[in-house]
């Protein structure tokens, strides 16, 4: 029997319209009336993130809104937030967004009050305190980055992904409303739902988890395959936009007190190096890595299959197992999820780098499955050659 930890100092409001309660919601907080609102181009270019700046203007709030950042975010951007929050004199953080929004968001509450860049929290050398509270307003159903202690950023100079990671950076609240998913194109919906599928799949099976976080991740995984093909097919459905939400909120839940694997450690590379969006690269590798992982851990494997309807309890744990890969396979299929070999900018002349990069991510040791760099090197392969 083995000790664990599961923590969460998240208030979670969610439900239809309940972002426009936010100044309220601020208000019961006392956080101060400065507030850095954080977001990305496309969902500020989607009218999200005028009406929560109005309101908040309207309840007397002081709300400046930053949003120079890609969609895989740059420490060099989380440095240009940094500075925007002490030119304001900012009180708090108020992330509108993805994960890109949330994780940029995170690390400014972190930087803007401490200084320092990325690297330095990320390789321990500076200390996780003094962080501003952060407030996060998920648009889409996939990251759960609104109730995690995690931010991913990219070191610009070496394509790295760097992982800052501490229970200060946990958001002191999440609104999550459905609303502001209905107008998500169908290609995020797809590539967000599987990133919130994987989080489920790899914070269930990875050496740290926990079971607290393999009961969220069991429910999250039942949700979100019954879901997400319906909120990609009509993006106004509000009982699919609901589910996804919900599906995403528990699967943050999940691997945020436990960890990521191999997925995620590829899916980090891939996207460090190409830009490639982070579901995508996730969805790409999941049933490749899970084939392999499968192999030593059949038995837990076909648990997964069943909590998410590929199997049934009268199927052997070898059928399930079979069911789960093939299961996963049509899933991302029917969401028009690319191959790797079809994603802009992949060669396999990186492959070596992907793998290099995919070792040095931290995550790697909590794979279920012990993993060396020519396991990974044979799970590209075997991913390009599909």
């Amino acid at each position: 029997m083995k000790s664990f930890q599961y923590y969460c100092a998240t208030r979670i409001e969610m439900g239809i319209g309940k972002s426009k309660q936010l100044p309220e919601l601020l208000e019961s907080l006392q956080i101060g009336k400065s507030i850095l609102l954080v977001s990305d181009p496309g969902v500020v270019q989607a009218g999200l993130v005028e009406p929560i700046q109005a309101k908040l203007e309207a309840a007397g709030y002081r709300a400046t809104l930053f949003s120079e950042l890609s969609q895989n975010p740059r420490d060099t951007e989380c440095l240009a937030g940094a500075k925007r929050f002490n030119e304001q004199n900012a009180d708090a953080v108020v992330a509108i967004g993805g994960g890109s929004a949330m994780d940029t968001g995170k690390a400014i509450a972190l930087i803007g009050p401490n200084g320092g860049t990325p690297i330095e929290y990320a390789e321990g050398k500076r200390r996780y305190e003094n962080v501003a509270p952060i407030i996060c307003i998920p648009t889409t159903a996939g990251t759960g980055s609104e109730v995690t202690r995690s931010s991913v950023i990219t070191e610009a100079s070496t394509h790295r992904k760097l992982t800052l990671k501490d229970v200060a950076l946990r958001p002191i609240l999440a609104v999550l409303d459905p609303e502001l998913t209905f107008t998500v194109p169908k290609s995020v919906t797809a590539a967000t739902g599987v990133d919130a599928l994987v989080h489920a799949i790899e914070g269930y099976t990875c050496k740290v988890t926990n079971p607290i976080s393999q009961a969220m991740g069991a429910r999250a995984m039942e949700i979100i395959v019954s879901a997400l093909p319906e909120a990609y097919r009509d993006g106004r459905n509000v009982e699919a936009r609901y589910d996804m939400l919900q599906g995403s909120l528990l699967a943050g839940l999940c691997f945020g007190s436990a960890d990521v694997a191999a997925v995620h450690c590829l899916a980090e590379a891939l996207g460090g190096l190409y830009d490639t969006p982070h579901g995508v690269a996730n969805a790409v590798f999941l049933p490749f890595v899970l084939k392999f992982n499968a192999e030593e851990n059949k038995a837990m494997h076909a648990k997964l299959a069943r909590y998410m309807k590929f199997a049934t309890e009268s199927d052997s744990d070898e059928e399930a197992v079979e069911k789960l890969i093939e299961g996963i396979e049509a899933f991302t299929h029917n969401l028009d999820i690319p191959k790797l070999k079809d994603l802009p900018g992949v060669r396999k002349e990186d492959f070596g780098k992907i793998v290099e990069l995919a070792m040095q991510n931290r995550s790697t040791p909590s794979n279920v499955r012990t993993v060396t760099a020519e396991d990974y090197l044979n799970i590209l392969e075997e991913a390009y050659n599909a």
